[in-house]
């Protein structure tokens, strides 16, 4: 029997779980866990993946199916962005250390089969997860996020291979808040407190009798803690609807841009009315044109993100980055090699803009914060017009 720190033996009711803690970007942990899985040779090899990560793994050519247009469509654009930023990150980490991301998990699969065990994948939904945490978050919370990510980003390049036992305690989300965790409360809650809870259930109720689970070090406490509890799954699965504040801006600011406008023609007159429209049509057009460009879109991208902003901004239904995303898809025309080269291309910074297909996410995302931008900076200047 192989005698490590990082293996836990676990019971629950007939069941004889081994619970390995791993760290995502360490060969070690990737030998460990293959060692483990032939040594016990158990029913079942529990893996920290949920379905769509999974089917990354055994797919490589799964983004070749990916629905540019579908994903735009379904407002779902920012939520892949994260994902791949995510990814981005580990992959930096993994390439330092010369290591592919998630080897031990890898690992985890393969041997599994070698041995014909049962597949069983642990891990909450990665979606479901991500939206929990940005419908939970505050506006000032998500600015302090976006932030961290950014300047995250060219701290990768300070991380040393003695860095990887202290990444053992945590996964590569948590690492890049470790600095400023406790600011990230809900954070915290959603992405470790949660996931120790679905993990913990997942492993319990797993099949068979003789059961071995590969999971990041950071989660065995809390699994630990959860194990043999009553959990409801449900709610760690429910998805809440969007804030009641996001509702009243999605459809006050526009109303309010057209009470303003009416007000200054019949107030103040047809010039100040006029001026109200011209700064309106300006800010708006100007910012989402800039969002565009900073994501190197097409020339022709970038029109219809300035003739579309002044426009969608005031229709709650239809977002500018929506409609040059769209534009970008068709004028870009994504060719297969694009998919082909984006697990390489998110390897780095740069390779975002490179790759059509983050390109095209960004268009929609950085376009749909310019026409914000604009939004905010126009009402100002529109309602000096009464002077």
């Amino acid at each position: 029997m192989i005698n490590n720190d990082n293996i836990h033996r676990l019971n629950f009711e007939d069941k004889e779980i081994t619970l390995i803690g791993t760290a995502h970007v360490s060969m070690e942990s990737a030998d460990l866990v293959e060692h483990v899985i032939e040594e016990e040779r158990p029913d079942t090899v529990c893996v920290e993946l949920c379905q769509s990560r999974y089917q990354s793994i055994i797919q490589k050519n799964q983004w070749q199916n990916t629905n540019l247009l579908k994903v735009i469509k379904e407002k779902k654009a920012f939520l892949l962005l994260s994902n791949l930023m995510l990814a981005y990150f580990q992959k930096k980490i993994g390439k330092k250390l010369g290591i592919k991301p998630g080897e031990e998990i890898i690992r985890a699969v393969q041997t599994a089969k070698k041995v014909d065990a049962s597949i069983h994948l642990a891990d909450r939904d990665i979606r479901i997860t991500l939206t929990r945490i940005w419908r939970f978050m505050g506006l000032w919370t998500k600015v302090k996020l976006l932030a961290q990510f950014v300047t995250s980003a060219g701290s990768m390049d300070e991380i040393k291979e003695e860095d990887i036992e202290e990444m053992k305690k945590k996964d590569v989300l948590e690492t890049l808040l470790s600095e400023i965790g406790e600011a990230f409360p809900v954070i915290k809650r959603i992405l470790i407190d949660e996931r120790d809870q679905y993990l913990a259930h997942k492993i319990i109720t797993a099949p068979g009798k003789k059961i071995v689970a590969a999971v990041g070090a950071g989660h065995v406490p809390g699994i630990q803690q959860y194990w043999g509890k009553q959990l409801d799954i449900d709610t760690l699965n429910y998805i809440p609807p969007r804030g009641k504040l996001f509702g009243v801006l999605k459809w006050g600011i526009p109303a309010m841009i057209i009470v303003i406008i009416f007000f200054g023609f019949f107030t103040a007159g047809a010039s100040a009315g006029t001026h109200m429209i011209k700064w309106w049509i300006l800010a708006n057009a100007a910012f989402s044109g800039i969002g565009a460009a900073i994501a190197l879109a097409h020339p022709l991208t970038i029109l219809s993100a300035v003739v579309a902003a002044p426009l969608t901004s005031l229709n709650p239904m239809i977002a500018a980055g929506w409609v040059s995303g769209l534009v970008e898809t068709i004028l870009g025309k994504p060719k297969v090699k694009d998919f082909e080269n984006l697990p390489e291309d998110i390897s780095s910074m740069k390779g975002f803009w490179k790759n059509k297909i983050t390109r095209i996410l960004l268009v929609v995302v950085f376009t749909n914060i310019g026409s914000s931008i604009g939004t905010f900076v126009a009402i100002p200047l529109m309602v000096k017009a009464f002077a």
